[in-house]
């Protein structure tokens, strides 16, 4: 599958762009206000005592600046980050060398944080609570355990699926964050700061075009703004009006709902293919030739939320504003299945 422009998830190449366009504080990040608010009160009130943050979690869809605020929380309380994953933590002894390592009031800032595994997990337990953790040294009857004093460290998660989380870990963050998808307007603003920081000249309107279709994702609306620029470049003078950045989100095949090929495909095959479902996930796959988790993972989470689609206990079924979407009609079935789960 070649890349989605609308992808949420951070391409490799994209890393040190993306970077660059960072906030590094809470007064720059635009939006997620009431985060903001909750996250400087817990701040500010463990400066002024002195002592590391609480834990935190930061739960949202991929995109929407998790891993930005972690690097805010490091810099607001002036400490060191230590970034690290999930799924590079496998063994019990792969965490307890990070956490024996860390400083006194260090930031470890855990990314996919439900991808970690049991054994980890439950080491975590002891670290977050009373800053220690017992490494076995050796098996059978003759393993003992030696305790290992941690110094005082704020863990930062960020997970995009809050609901796998064991609710032991879960319950040991003294504060969750939850990021909600942007407004518009929230959006055009981060397209005008990100357009000043690559020193793009561009018009509200270029912003308002951009911001619409980027699914109230920042890192798609940086994305789109990218590669907009490169038209406006190879093909004018560099400016971004409307009309340009218009033809560039054509090119890349990102229509006005913010729908890319692949949506598009899933809801025409959905509708014209199967009259409108229920049909299951890997026929549905099948039929625009994807993998059924690319289908159930990429493009379903936008469809269902912009009201496109909707899981049955018989399949997907298309709603009526899909219909209105693909410019179909809709017939009237005398025994048309509910929309409702």
């Amino acid at each position: 599958m070649s890349e989605r422009m609308v992808n949420p998830a951070l391409a490799e190449q994209e890393r040190a762009a993306d970077a660059a366009l960072r906030p590094t504080s809470l007064s720059d990040f635009v939006g997620q206000q009431r985060v903001k608010d909750q996250l400087n009160l817990v701040l500010s009130a463990a400066k002024q005592r002195n002592a590391s943050a609480d834990h935190i979690l930061l739960s949202g869809p991929p995109g929407l600046g998790k891993t930005t605020l972690a690097m805010i929380i490091a810099a607001e309380v002036g400490a060191p980050l230590r970034i690290t994953s999930g799924p590079t933590i496998q063994h019990a002894g792969d965490l307890a060398s990070i956490l024996s390592s860390l400083i006194p009031g260090e930031v470890l800032f855990l990314d996919e944080i439900h991808r970690m595994s049991r054994a980890a997990e439950e080491m975590m337990y002891l670290a977050m609570e009373d800053f220690r953790v017992d490494v076995m040294v050796g098996k059978g009857p003759g393993a003992t355990s030696i305790p290992l004093e941690l110094p005082a460290f704020t863990l930062v998660g960020a997970t995009t699926r809050a609901g796998m989380l064991p609710a032991p870990l879960r319950d040991r963050f003294g504060f969750t964050a939850h990021l909600d998808y942007y407004e518009p307007e929230e959006l055009e603003k981060i397209v005008h700061r990100s357009a000043k920081a690559l020193h793009i000249e561009i018009d509200n309107e270029s912003a308002s075009e951009l911001s619409r279709r980027s699914r109230g994702t920042p890192r798609i609306a940086n994305r789109l703004l990218r590669r907009s620029r490169d038209y406006a470049q190879v093909h004018h003078d560099g400016v971004l009006t409307v009309a340009r950045t218009q033809a560039a989100l054509e090119l890349y095949e990102v229509d006005d709902l913010g729908l890319d090929r692949l949506d598009r495909a899933v809801l025409i095959a959905l509708i014209d293919k199967f009259g409108g479902g229920p049909v299951g996930l890997s026929t549905l796959a099948l039929a625009v030739g994807e993998e059924p988790e690319t289908v159930d993972s990429v493009c379903e989470p936008f469809l269902v939320r912009q009201g496109f689609i909707t899981r049955t206990p018989r399949g997907r079924v298309a709603t009526p504003a899909a219909w209105v979407a693909l410019g179909r009609k809709r017939p009237n079935l005398p025994n048309q299945l509910p929309l409702e789960d």
